[in-house]
């Protein structure tokens, strides 16, 4: 009988993978189903092109507030009770939730309605991303924290798999039962937040909130280990964004309706689930920086093979890949940035890192409305894949500190 990963004996870690769990549930089930009523909404008026547009726009609402606040609220997670943030994030998500909630139970939310909580669910993620990310290393002891992030990464990727499928299911119900129900799983992760005690706070800083900000940023920037893994990541999701396109294949390439959008959105999690638990049971300890590399270069491959697939069951598989994928480097990528990060500036580098993600993926979805408004989705898809591979082949040349890095006891705080 497998044994209980030692993160998960510790209480506090346990409520916080459960918070995790629950809030990827809920903001999976409102990404699909805001984007779908997006885009179906658009299609009654509009040709396909103009209405990946929009998708491209609800992207960008994302973005703008994470863009406007992820730094800002990496010093405020520094200076403060990181559980205090985070629950104060979870309760706006909630709220957005019970917004649309309410307007469905009045009949069809919305195009304003819909762009508007979308841009509150940026603020809401602003806030908790990096909070979040800077609290899970104060809950475990050090040399247990890869394994944590590898758990992590399974409670997230799990959520990511439910999430869609069912806020599909319960779209097709009714549009009330799929906001009802991503109101109630906020509900529950801020229920295990609250669980969470008193946790050790870094020492209260004596320099100006400004400086301390731009602190954050210079530790990235001069760290070619951390700048690297982050950027990496970020161009290879802002170019290979496939899934910002995923109710345009659901409904006119692959024909397969919302019913079909809930699996497709979840091929990519279901990768990435089976990568973590293999990661979280058997950690990788060699040459992580070449397998970070091999795989972001698998995920752009995979991105071409799903852009060019007009078979639901190809699609699939090139989706699942994808996230496996992603899931290597999303783990290399986080232990890297934990263990070459002091706590005192956890909050700070996690916020930018969290800045780099949030503009690869709600950037990465305005990059492919734009790309498939003039170019046409399917190839606006190609391109970005293609593109996610030159980038993997130019960041190993630049980043010869992050192609060479070996081992995980290596890597130390700058």
């Amino acid at each position: 009988m497998p044994s209980i990963p030692p993160p998960l004996l510790i209480r506090d870690y346990r409520a916080f993978w459960a918070a995790r769990f629950f809030a990827t549930i809920a903001g999976m089930m409102m990404v699909i189903v805001i984007g779908w009523q997006v885009y179906d909404i658009a299609r009654a008026t509009r040709r396909v092109d103009d209405a990946a547009f929009l998708l491209g726009l609800i992207g960008l609402a994302q973005f703008l507030p994470l863009f406007c606040l992820a730094l800002v609220v990496g010093v405020i997670a520094d200076r403060m009770d990181r559980r205090h943030i985070a629950r104060a994030a979870v309760a706006l998500e909630l709220g957005c939730a019970g917004v649309l909630a309410w307007a469905s139970f009045g009949g069809v939310a919305s195009m304003a309605a819909l762009f508007t909580v979308a841009a509150l669910l940026g603020v809401g993620r602003a806030f908790q991303g990096p909070s979040m990310a800077a609290l899970a290393p104060n809950l475990v002891p050090r040399e247990l924290l890869p394994q944590a992030i590898a758990l992590n990464s399974i409670s997230w990727q799990s959520g990511a798999v439910l999430g869609p499928p069912l806020g599909a299911f319960l779209y097709a119900v009714s549009p009330l039962a799929a906001y009802g129900a991503a109101t109630i799983a906020f509900a529950i992760t801020l229920i295990c937040l609250m669980i969470i005690r008193p946790v050790p706070r870094p020492a209260p800083a004596t320099i100006s909130p400004w400086r301390s900000l731009v602190e954050g940023v210079a530790y990235v920037r001069h760290n070619r280990v951390l700048l690297g893994a982050i950027s990496l990541d970020l161009f290879a999701v802002l170019l290979g964004g496939a899934t910002a396109m995923l109710p345009v294949y659901a409904r006119d390439v692959l024909h397969v309706g919302v019913e079909g959008l809930g699996p497709l959105r979840a091929a990519p999690s279901a990768g990435a689930v089976l990568v973590a638990v293999l990661l979280a049971s058997r950690p990788l300890k060699r040459r992580v920086g070449p397998v970070m590399f091999g795989s972001v270069a698998v995920f752009g491959l995979a991105t071409v093979v799903f852009g060019l697939s007009t078979s639901y069951p190809l699609s699939l598989a090139a989706l699942f890949v994808l996230g496996a994928a992603d899931a290597v480097s999303v783990f290399v990528r986080g232990s890297l940035i934990q263990l070459h990060t002091a706590d005192d500036m956890r909050g700070r580098v996690s916020s930018v890192s969290g800045l780099f993600i949030s503009a690869s993926n709600e950037l990465g979805e305005m990059e492919s409305g734009l790309a498939a408004r003039y170019l046409g989705a399917v190839p606006s898809v190609v391109a970005g894949g293609i593109g996610a591979v030159l980038v993997t082949i130019l960041w190993a040349w630049r980043f010869p500190q992050l192609r060479l890095a070996d081992r995980f006891d290596d890597q130390k705080p700058a």
